[in-house]
């Protein structure tokens, strides 16, 4: 039993690491939380969860497996997902060029929670790492001899830290002193949003794995 828990605890810390580490997705909940708020970060938030466990759950399959030996997948998977960041860093950028950004964070927000969450979703699913990242995640966690429950014990357990490192950035994000600081360089802010999603569009489209 102490052999199974230490091994998951070793899932657990490797999910924790990936999840925690700046990326695209998290910054997509950061850029949502101090511009449009709470709520709408938490529906981006939602959708980056769904996203992961649904790699999860292929994962889980085997199917994860597959589309990473397929070259052809992992390559339009590749596309999408390097298209859709260079399509984010469009919309920061021109948010940033706006005539009054000021204007734009008192605004209502225009994009529905659904519509957010399909941001979030897409984010993860067209993330080729996400797919890698989980066959490692299971190699590590579904070695020979474990019990039956270690499979639900892995995507439970992972799910419930996107939850939280999820769901934090976009709780602490969206606080009222990240909201003003968004209101006082909102331009830069966007700028560095479309820098980041822009480079991490490129490298994902021009990486060889």
């Amino acid at each position: 039993m102490s052999e199974v828990l230490n091994q998951l605890l070793v899932v657990y810390g490797a999910y924790l690491i990936a999840t925690a580490s700046p990326g695209p997705s998290n910054m997509a909940i950061m850029g949502v939380a101090m511009s449009q708020g709470r709520q709408p970060a938490l529906a981006v938030a939602a959708g980056v969860v769904a996203g992961s466990m649904a790699w999860a759950v292929l994962a889980a399959t085997g199917l994860s497996v597959v589309l990473a030996a397929w070259a052809h997948a992992l390559f339009a998977i590749k596309i999408v997902g390097g298209l859709y960041l260079l399509y984010l860093a469009y919309r920061s950028a021109r948010s940033a060029l706006a005539a009054h950004p000021a204007d734009l964070v008192a605004a209502p927000v225009t994009l529905s929670y659904r519509v957010l969450f399909r941001r979030g979703l897409l984010l993860h699913i067209a993330n080729p790492k996400a797919v890698l990242a989980w066959v490692a995640i299971m190699s590590l966690g579904l070695r020979p001899g474990m019990p039956t429950w270690t499979l639900q014990a892995v995507i439970a357990g992972c799910a419930l830290l996107g939850i939280a490192v999820f769901g934090g950035y976009a709780l602490v994000f969206s606080t009222p002193t990240m909201v003003r600081g968004y209101r006082k360089a909102s331009k830069w802010i966007e700028i560095g949003l479309a820098a980041f999603f822009g480079i991490a569009g490129l490298r994902v489209l021009t990486s060889r794995s």
